[in-house]
């Protein structure tokens, strides 16, 4: 639930911080540190379209200034009407099932909900 300050560390965000660790583990430059170099690399890119993708929508909408905040997505934040949380997550899972703002493979993380 978005009051839940979970919403903060998604799937992916463990994901990766799993691959820095076990990388920083290994020999630098060997063959095992430089798979999850790349690794580590295509996630974050991945991370990066998603953003960039979220970015252009809220400017079309009009929130140009706003963009880069609305997309700032803490522990702090939190959504305080429920009607607004049921609003919110039906319109991410129907932009996840109808556009290609999210990869088939990326899991919907409760940071959107906020967005």
């Amino acid at each position: 639930m978005p009051h839940d300050v979970s919403h903060t560390e998604a799937d992916d965000d463990r994901t990766l911080y799993n691959l820095i660790v076990i990388r920083n583990q290994q020999a630098k430059d060997s063959e095992e540190w430089q798979k999850l170099n790349y690794d580590i690399h295509t996630l974050r890119q991945v991370r990066r379209e998603v953003r960039n993708r979220w970015k252009c929508i809220l400017e079309d909408l009009g929130f140009q200034k706003e963009a880069d905040s609305l997309l700032s997505v803490t522990k702090l934040s939190t959504i305080s009407d429920s009607k607004n949380t049921r609003k919110a997550r039906e319109m991410l899972l129907k932009l996840a099932e109808e556009t290609n703002i999210f990869p088939t493979s990326w899991e919907l993380s409760e940071r959107y909900l906020f967005v």
